[in-house]
């Protein structure tokens, strides 16, 4: 429901009901840096992905250390999503269908090396009119899918390097207008799934776990106030944790007049 989608499932931007911008900024192990950034409107999106691995101690072919080496990708990604049904010359499917796709522009530096390449990812989401079990209210209801690096390979000087591809499947729910579950699989050898408990409409208590080559698990929350939203993971590794902050403006929830009346309070 915000700026989230564009990383996730590009056909969610049809589904946004306006204009969102978020951040997102992660340290591995007091060394490698992941951030992110993304601004969306309803049906389109861009963003960028920025990973540096910091300083990593070289070595020769007999094992004897050489000059620090470092590691950086940058991906920058443009994306639209939409409604087939919005489409005056296709009939209503009846259901809430929205397809988007991808185009990611990708580079990368190993050492004084340089790379670059493009690839595309397709996304399909559907929303199902799922009401619940007698006393048990769900809503919200969808399933998903995205096939990920379609083609396309990161090009070198005198070599090339595919891009892995990956199709991910995903399902989420809301319980009892509390609790919101979600799942993904990913075909390559992955599984995620996280619970977010909503005592409030401004906050959110959220546990999961990733699984797949080694399993981690995470826990945060989520403070939503008038359309700011400040988001807070810890995510467990074998090495150690790592903490993830997010920052998202929701445009589409800003309460304007609000906002103006609590400046006021401390201009003169």
């Amino acid at each position: 429901s915000s700026a989230e989608t564009l990383y996730y499932n590009p056909a969610g931007l049809a589904e946004l009901p306006g204009i969102s911008f978020t951040s997102f900024y992660s340290s591995y192990l007091g060394e490698a840096t992941y951030s992110a950034l993304a601004l969306t409107f309803r049906n389109f999106g861009i963003g960028a992905l920025l990973l540096n691995s910091g300083s990593i101690q070289g070595y020769d072919e007999e094992g004897q250390p050489t000059e620090l080496l470092g590691y950086s990708s940058s991906a920058y990604l443009f994306s639209f999503g939409i409604d087939p049904s919005d489409l005056p010359f296709l009939p209503d499917f009846g259901t809430a269908i929205s397809v988007g796709a991808t185009l990611k522009a990708i580079s990368t530096k190993i050492g004084d090396v340089r790379g670059s390449g493009f690839t595309l990812d397709l996304g399909f989401r559907m929303g199902l009119p799922f009401k619940g079990f007698g006393a048990v209210s769900i809503s919200d209801v969808a399933i998903g899918a995205e096939a990920v690096n379609l083609f396309g390979a990161v090009s070198y000087d005198d070599i090339s390097d595919e891009f892995p591809m990956d199709l991910r499947l995903g399902a989420s729910a809301r319980v009892m207008n509390v609790v919101t579950v979600a799942a993904d699989l990913y075909l390559a050898g992955a599984v995620r799934f996280g619970v977010s408990y909503s005592p409030v409409p401004t906050l959110a208590l959220r546990v999961g776990v990733l699984g797949g080559a080694s399993t981690s698990f995470t826990a945060g929350l989520g403070v939503n106030v008038q359309g700011f939203l400040v988001d807070y993971a810890y995510v467990s590794h074998t090495l150690g944790g790592s903490h993830r902050v997010s920052l998202t403006l929701d445009f589409s929830a800003l309460d304007i007049s609000a906002l103006g009346r609590s400046m006021r309070r401390f201009l003169p």
